[in-house]
């Protein structure tokens, strides 16, 4: 398998319609990890994605009866734009299936590629379906985002251009969704140049490729993380996992905080945005040297797209010096007395910034305070502030990776509620769509009690909402059953220490 992609690699004309990207070496990063880092920027693309290799080798697979009856595909955004400039290219018109939630920025990008668009659903699932239907009924032929051999080597030309612009590498790291770009890469690299290892990055709540190769065979995950939407995928490829069996040397998780940080490393290096998913290489080639204490190497990191709605930002800005280690989240109780908040901030430190400070009354003896603090020293620097805590006998608990903490309880005001019963607490993913709160809202029944609700946009697909529903015991029955029927993902934050602390009803 991997000969035959590296055979059709060597062939294939992706720079009729794509180009050759640059390999700029990141001299801020390098300088941080120790490393001499190069970035392999796909983000500068036409489409500003590497997925216009893949889409353009498979399309030129067409006979000439199959232009004639035009391609489909499904897309939430950058194998869409890859598959309509390619189309456009070629003279194929080209319809692209989107879910609903797609970002309004892809969508237009679509259509002015020449690319019919329609929207159908809330998940790419959905659109895929949409997308198969549709080529059946009219013979046209569906463009596959990863799980094809062309389209793989479409991808795998990436490799021959980083050999052809440094000596030598040790490592590259690749981001991985379905698969189809690391296939390509390590399909090259194994037989290009061997000792190069081949190492993909995954987010931790869409981590296919890692359960597939941990399982040895393709498992679907319950569900996956939006975050970095290029890559949730619930199941990787075939033929990427086949080839991953073999070629790929390791795989890395990482979560959202350490992306985030990873697009502020490329910001700060380039001036460029990348998305999420084309930040999660680097975030994952940053892992692996702070675990490895690795230094003096030579790293390429795929910089895999820039497509990304800029409401998207805040949110990013706001994890990023979570990701970075230089702040700190904590809960901590403190005495309710006069001067109590003085001495606190006196034990933090003159010198150490807090970034923020929540409180509110509700206890004659005891006050909770939500504080974040800069650690511009890293770990190091937080397990001095730890050390601080403790020697004052102040109890408090960690906050820095609680994710109903970061997405939601640093934005509430008001305090625990007074003679709330029965209270269950979720965390949900809504479409962000029209009519997806009514849709909640028209299924529950009148015996339940939305005791809180708290909702920010982040500019993505999706918006994450925080909700408390009073349930009595009769019906948690068919409370469940609501939630189960409803559609939407869910967590239950029942035990989270943030609700017991700042927002449980006494």
């Amino acid at each position: 398998m991997p000969e035959n992609i590296l055979k059709q690699v060597l062939s294939v004309p992706v720079y009729d319609v794509a180009k050759e990207t640059p390999l700029e070496k990141a001299c801020l990063i390098s300088q941080k990890v120790r490393n001499n880092v190069l970035l392999k920027r796909e983000d500068l693309q036409p489409v500003f994605s590497f997925k216009l290799r893949g889409a353009y080798n498979r399309l030129l697979q067409l006979s000439d009866a199959e232009k004639q009856q035009g391609v489909v595909a499904a897309s939430a955004g950058n194998h869409a734009q890859g598959v309509a400039l390619a189309a456009q290219k070629m003279g194929i018109q080209s319809t692209i299936f989107m879910p609903v939630t797609t970002p309004s920025i892809k969508v237009k990008s679509v259509k002015a590629l020449g690319g019919k668009v329609i929207l159908v659903g809330d998940a790419f699932d959905e659109a895929a379906q949409a997308a198969m239907a549709y080529s059946a009924e009219n013979s046209a032929t569906f463009i596959p985002p990863y799980d094809d051999e062309a389209v793989i080597a479409g991808q795998g030309t990436i490799a021959l251009e980083l050999f052809r612009q440094t000596k030598h590498l040790d490592i590259i790291f690749v981001p991985v969704g379905g698969g189809g770009l690391i296939a390509g890469i390590a399909s090259v690299v194994k037989q290009v140049s061997p000792q190069t290892r081949v190492i993909g990055v995954e987010p931790e709540d869409a981590a296919c490729m890692t359960e597939a190769l941990k399982a040895n065979e393709r498992i679907i995950l319950d569900s996956v993380g939006l975050f970095a939407d290029g890559v949730a995928v619930k199941q990787v490829g075939e033929i990427p996992f086949r080839i991953a069996k073999t070629c790929v040397d390791e795989m890395i998780t990482v979560k959202t905080d350490e992306i985030c940080a990873a697009v502020k490393d490329i910001f700060e290096d380039t001036r460029a945005i990348a998305e999420p998913a084309g930040a999660l290489a680097l975030a994952g080639m940053k892992k692996f040297v702070a675990e490895k204490s690795v230094s003096d190497l030579n790293i390429a990191v795929i910089v895999s797209g820039a497509n990304m709605n800029f409401d998207r930002l805040k949110h990013i800005a706001e994890r990023t010096d979570i990701g970075e280690k230089t702040e700190a989240l904590f809960a901590v109780t403190i005495d309710e007395a006069p001067g109590s908040f003085k001495r606190f901030c006196e034990l933090l430190g003159a010198r150490r910034s807090i970034t923020e400070f929540n409180y509110r009354y509700s206890n004659v003896n005891k006050a909770v305070v939500f504080v974040g603090i800069k650690t511009e020293g890293g770990l190091a620097e937080k397990d001095k502030l730890v050390q601080s805590l403790e020697e004052a006998n102040l109890a408090f608990v960690d906050m820095s990776d609680n994710e109903v903490a970061k997405l939601h309880l640093r934005y509430m005001v008001g305090g625990r509620a007074q003679g709330v019963s029965n209270e269950l607490l979720y965390r949900f993913q809504f479409p962000e769509r029209p009519g997806a709160l009514l849709q909640f809202l028209s299924h529950m029944s009148n015996e339940w009690n939305i005791s809180l609700f708290h909702y920010r946009n982040h500019g993505a697909a999706y918006g994450r909402v925080l909700v408390g529903v009073q349930v009595e015991q009769k019906e948690q029955l068919n409370f469940e059953n609501y939630l189960n029927n409803l559609g939407y993902p869910f967590v239950s934050e029942q035990d989270n220490e943030g609700y017991q602390l700042f927002l449980r009803s006494d």
